[in-house]
């Protein structure tokens, strides 16, 4: 009965902190342009330096 009495507030703090940083990640726009993220990856660097 000690292990769930240690364990249980730990397992919550670490679920408040999650939920914490999400929502920091939220508010930061984090999640803005997720878009333009998954594009940004087929763009070939040789395009953006003039080609040559």
């Amino acid at each position: 009965m000690t292990g769930i009495g240690f364990l249980l507030p730990i397992a919550l703090g670490l679920g408040l902190l999650g939920l914490g940083a999400f929502f920091w990640s939220v508010k930061s726009g984090q999640f803005e342009d997720l878009d333009g993220a998954a594009m940004r990856i087929l763009i070939d660097e040789e395009e953006q330096d003039g080609g040559n």
